[in-house]
């Protein structure tokens, strides 16, 4: 009958019909006990699915990704299944998994409060422990219509009559619960173990339509081991305490208003910050070859229709009229801005690779539940650059914006990066063959590169395939901040052209560019990455004088005229406040460097000196001090 064929290459012979968990038992015991689920010829299936036929088969475990991700969409059911035991009545809607966990929707009157939290959570472990079996069952589209409506579910017969006709529909029963899934799942509740946490109760509109009605969401977690569960959790604290938002408060950088909603009130110590990223950035690409623009931040529409944006993000757009009638948008990006500088006069071959770059502050509309501090803003801006190039140009230039986003991260605190590859989304602009052209080009400079990477398809802009570069911050999370795209539509589209060596007018392609992505993105990350704890040199505020007593203050604010000459961001503290009081206020505002002068350091010709997160204090001579702060100012520059 079936043979199996196994990732290593061997094959497993069977005479007559047999399941994933035979299979694995065949391998090995251990194999056995441990497996979670199975991909035939990769497809994901149940342990229990009957193979009848020559194939690939692969076993996961909680180990892999596939394994994980099958115990929370069983704990997902067990969540659902618990409600109902404890609530009747409730109905249940939609529980997908999610990133490090999943959810479920729920339709009940009252809500659902913290102590039922607790108790459905209790409840749920109660169902681990009674280890009843999971099956699967094939019915009729018309059958699972009449079943859920007559048990009251009515959202869940909704969803089965938006189901084509003729494609089937599969039941998963655990113990008598059941529900509508694809799967697959485990074989018993047993196996998802214990290590799941509900973390909290949110609103959210059936089937995300805010004219449905409004819902229950109860979001959880779920691991493989309480190890696992543990450090997560763990993560999670450490997380809280690293909030942009609270350290933005402490550090006096920051703050967001109702009456501007995604968009930031930078503070003096915040925009320095800002403003010292840029001035980094700008030493960087003017090493690097750039060319600094501006562009207008408000262009005509008849721009972004012939561009594609109207088309392909107009909803996403702020728009105005003028009194004659014109209709204008906010930027959203600053590509078309760019081609028309690239425009402006006769282009030739030798003038490539031109590379334009621009701080250009954009407007993106999200809506109000999305946004979230610094990392998900309307108005933001945009270290944006495109370089035009010719088609020869494309891997060189690639890899040139590959090594710098890369030396810019490392300089930065960041070292761990990886690369992601996005290919053509199903709603784009341009021949197939001009994409086959751009995706093949940046997947050679992908892969030239050496790094790791993986393929994310069907998620390249409209316009263009593109790499995402994701770095890892000190804590373990994932945060995708630079791109590279390439794109052989919108220079032709706008009219862009090179006279080339022969004499002909050529299209340059474009490659589209951003290091951090968003400004205040980045600024967010930075804080969260480093607790509020910036490098010396990024610091908005780096030093603060304290005198000890009053008769000291002549010395500090000679110190400081010293140092302000430097170009050192420094203050002096002259407040009738205990001294031990403005330490623990200025090391809660994160300076990185507080300077006490008493008798004895002005008697001396010294400055005592306390570092951010230590206890221990150093005296050194006012001229050694002065040399090593300027030493520590310097940008890291390669």
């Amino acid at each position: 009958m079936p043979t199996i064929i196994l990732p290593d290459g061997n094959n497993l012979e069977f005479s007559k019909k047999t399941t994933g968990l035979e299979v694995a038992e065949k391998i090995s015991k251990s194999l056995a006990k441990q497996a979670m689920v199975i991909a035939i010829d990769g497809q994901l299936r149940d342990l229990d699915f009957v193979i009848d036929k020559d194939c690939s088969v692969k076993i996961f475990t909680s180990k892999n990704k596939e394994g994980l991700e099958t115990i929370r969409h069983d704990t997902a059911h067990i969540l659902a299944m618990a409600v109902q035991e404890i609530f009747p009545g409730t109905q249940v809607t939609i529980g997908p998994v999610i990133e490090n966990g999943f959810y479920y929707d729920f339709a009940r009157k009252e809500p659902f409060t913290e102590d039922d939290l607790k108790k459905i959570e209790n409840k749920m472990k109660e169902i681990v422990d009674r280890d009843v079996a999971t099956k699967r069952e094939v019915w009729s589209r018309e059958k699972a219509i009449e079943h859920f409506k007559k048990k009251g579910e009515i959202y869940k017969a909704e969803l089965i009559e938006s189901i084509p006709k003729g494609e089937e529909v599969s039941i998963y029963f655990h113990g008598e619960w059941h529900d509508l899934c694809r799967g697959p799942h485990l074989s018993s509740t047993g196996k998802i173990g214990k290590y799941f946490k509900l973390m909290k109760v949110s609103g959210a509109y059936w089937r995300g339509d805010s004219n449905n009605e409004m819902l229950q969401r109860i979001y959880g977690t779920s691991w493989a081991t309480q190890k696992d569960l543990d450090d997560y959790l763990k993560k999670l604290e450490e997380a809280e305490k690293r909030d942009h938002r609270k350290l933005g408060r402490e550090m006096d950088l920051f703050h967001f208003r109702e009456e501007s909603p995604g968009s930031v009130f930078w503070h003096e110590k915040g925009w320095a910050l800002f403003q010292k990223l840029i001035n980094y950035m700008r030493s960087r690409q003017d090493a690097a070859g750039y060319k600094e623009v501006n562009t207008p931040e408000v262009l005509d529409r008849l721009l972004w229709e012939k561009s594609g944006h109207w088309e392909k993000y107009g909803e996403n757009m702020y728009t105005s009229e003028t009194p004659d009638e014109k209709v204008f948008a906010i930027k959203p990006m600053n590509c078309p801005g760019h081609i028309q500088v690239f425009n402006q006069g006769l282009k030739s071959y030798r003038d490539l690779p031109l590379r334009i770059t621009e701080f250009g502050k954009v407007h993106r509309y999200e809506p109000s539940g999305a946004l979230h501090g610094l990392l998900r803003v309307r108005a933001f801006t945009q270290d944006d650059a495109h370089i035009f190039c010719s088609e020869d140009q494309i891997t060189s230039e690639c890899l040139k914006v590959t090594n710098l986003i890369l030396d810019i991260y490392k300089d930065l605190g960041f070292e761990n990066v990886i690369l992601k590859y996005a290919d053509r989304p199903e709603v784009r602009v341009g021949d197939d063959k001009i994409w086959d052209k751009a995706e093949a080009s940046l997947l050679e400079a992908v892969k030239a590169s050496k790094l790791e990477y993986s393929i994310n398809k069907g998620e390249g802009a409209f316009y263009g395939p593109k790499i995402e570069f994701v770095l890892r911050d000190a804590i373990g999370r994932d945060w995708q901040c630079g791109t590279l795209q390439v794109d052989f539509n919108l220079p032709g589209r706008l009219d862009a052209s090179y006279v080339d060596k022969d004499g002909t007018k050529k299209v340059p392609v474009m490659l589209h560019r951003a290091l951090f992505g968003s400004l205040e993105r980045f600024i967010g990350i930075l804080i969260e990455n480093y607790a509020g704890k910036l490098p010396f040199w990024l610091s908005p505020n780096q030093v603060v004088i304290l005198p000890i007593a009053e008769e000291n203050n002549d010395y500090v604010k000679k110190l400081f005229e010293e140092l302000f000459k430097e170009g050192i961001k420094c203050e002096v503290d002259l407040r009738n406040q205990k001294i031990n009081y403005k330490i623990r206020e200025h090391s809660l505002a994160k300076v990185p460097m507080i300077l006490v002068c008493g008798m004895k350091e002005v008697s001396e010709n010294t400055v005592t000196v306390r570092r951010l997160g230590s206890d221990k204090q150093e005296t050194f001579k006012k001229d050694e001090l002065i040399k090593n702060i300027l030493n520590a100012n310097k940008l890291p520059l390669n």
